[in-house]
């Protein structure tokens, strides 16, 4: 199945300006060209169209980190050409990705002794991480169902609507039901009493979120979890809780580090969370932590030997480079807890001052929280006119991408812009963004409206008099009594 689709049907060539001083003739778009070209014109080539893509700096939909610093750069191109599949050949790499599982393990609290190595695994991302421990919740039910000779086909998970793709894409990969809690206008989160009601005997694992896609809300997990502490000694089904933690993982150690949402609560077993988010790599890296080892079924780790040794692996793909491991542990040691929490409240405090900026035009209601991912999700007060999404168009103009987008049932009648505040955003660049969005609104208050018009209000009904009502009430008799009167047959 093709998921690709061109951008222009009837161009079918590729040019360029520059490399014409190499190249003359055009290159096929969709296919490989016959004969070889300078190095210097592929350059060219795809540097020039490259020119046209979004500049990741200002782009403010993604969580995803576009800066580190030049001695990282100089370590992943160093590792570029590494496989890091082949432990045997990089030990030292294959070290380093256990000394960032173990850090980051005591990061969240896991209850190691102090010769214990914890268990976890570096992944492509979280969306592989969520894989990897919606399949180790799967199969510690099914063993336990099969235990007790009970029906094991059925699997469901529990969690909010406002979860990430990636947890759609497990219950249909993977054949588990996904029983989502709605949410609610003002409400935008999971309600852990809800999810609690939903849980069954086949319910494999409640799914927290640490940092909502949506307006970067954490759940409240300490709450998921007395009730589930409370229904589990009831019912004996021993329902555990998994957090994703993707985008607040690297948060709330540093910011909140009383809140309770990671091992020190007995039902969390597992909790991913994203590198190359606040974890401040380059795309391509997660985490997957497990509490002990009894929470990873052995039966999922698969023991090659053909790269020359043994060595378990617990991953969906195989091959994957070096770098993006390499880069969390320089950052790790770089940073230390003080340069993270350094950096993460500057991170909150250019949110604030965002919200501030926001506030101030009159024009927005805040729907992000202020504890919480750093970033601003907000909504415009009158939209009679206009909406979020022309803002978001026209804010292009400037450079700025920040997304607009509708929230899920129950309450997708609410439509939010968002600004991710990453390391690299600066107050100056908040305080940038705050006048050109006043800009926008200013444009578009002189443009004639692009939203269809409200419906004409209903006429308004003169309440009748009693008296009126009974005439009209005998009258209508009077007609029911002629039509039914025949012409003298009986």
């Amino acid at each position: 199945m093709v998921l690709s689709k061109t951008v222009s049907e009837s161009d079918i060539s590729v040019h360029s300006t520059f490399a014409s001083r190499y190249v003359r003739a055009s290159l096929p778009r969709y296919r490989m060209p016959e004969n070889s070209i300078p190095k210097e014109a592929a350059y060219q080539i795809i540097n020039d169209e490259l020119m046209l893509d979004g500049n990741p700096r200002l782009n403010l939909a993604s969580f995803v980190t576009t800066w580190m610093e030049p001695e990282c750069d100089k370590l992943i191109m160093a590792a570029i050409n590494k496989n890091y599949v082949d432990m045997d050949e990089y030990p030292v790499t294959t070290e380093l990705q256990n000394r960032c599982v173990n850090m980051i393990a005591h990061l969240f609290n896991a209850p190691l002794g102090e010769s214990e190595t914890a268990v976890g695994v570096g992944t492509v991302g979280s969306s592989e991480a969520i894989m990897l421990a919606g399949l180790a919740f799967k199969r510690i039910w099914q063993n336990k169902r099969k235990a007790e000779g009970k029906p094991f086909d059925k699997p469901n998970i529990v969690t909010g609507a406002n979860v990430q793709v990636c947890w759609e894409k497990f219950a249909r990969y993977f054949e588990v039901e996904l029983r989502e809690v709605k949410l609610r206008d003002g409400y935008y989160v999971m309600d852990p009493e809800k999810a609690v009601e939903m849980v069954d005997e086949n319910t494999i694992c409640v799914a927290a979120i640490l940092g909502s896609t949506l307006n970067g809300e954490f759940e409240d997990v300490k709450l998921l979890n007395d009730l589930l502490e409370v229904k589990n000694a009831e019912t004996g089904w021993g329902t555990p809780i998994h957090v994703d933690a993707a985008s607040g993982g690297f948060i709330a150690p540093f910011l909140y580090p009383e809140l309770e949402w990671d091992f020190r609560l007995p039902w969390v077993k597992s909790i991913n969370v994203s590198g190359h988010k606040y974890g401040l790599v380059y795309a391509g890296i997660g985490w997957c932590i497990w509490r002990n080892k009894e929470d990873l079924p052995e039966e999922l780790i698969f023991h090659i030997n053909y790269l020359g040794a043994d060595q378990p692996t617990f991953t969906l793909n195989f091959s994957k480079g070096s770098s993006q491991v390499i880069a969390q542990y320089y950052q790790l040691i770089r940073h230390g807890f003080e340069g993270y929490r350094n950096i993460m409240e500057n991170c909150h405090e250019n949110a604030m001052v965002l919200k501030e900026g926001l506030e101030k035009t009159g024009r927005f209601n805040i729907v992000s929280k202020d504890e919480g991912v750093p970033l601003v999700a907000f909504s415009l007060k009158d939209r009679s006119r206009h909406d979020e999404f022309e803002i978001s168009d026209m804010l292009r103009r400037f450079g700025w991408i920040v997304p607009a987008y509708t929230m899920p049932p129950d309450a997708q009648h609410v439509t939010v812009l968002r600004v991710v505040i990453r390391e690299e955003f600066s107050r100056t660049l908040a305080e940038r963004l705050v006048l050109d969005i006043e800009k926008v609104m200013y444009q578009l208050d002189a443009l004639p409206s692009r939203l269809p018009p409200p419906p004409p209000p209903a006429p308004l009904v003169r309440k009748k008099s009693e008296l009126e009502t009974q005439r009209s009430v005998t009258e209508a008799w009077k007609k029911f009594v002629l039509a039914k009167k025949t012409n003298g047959v009986c």
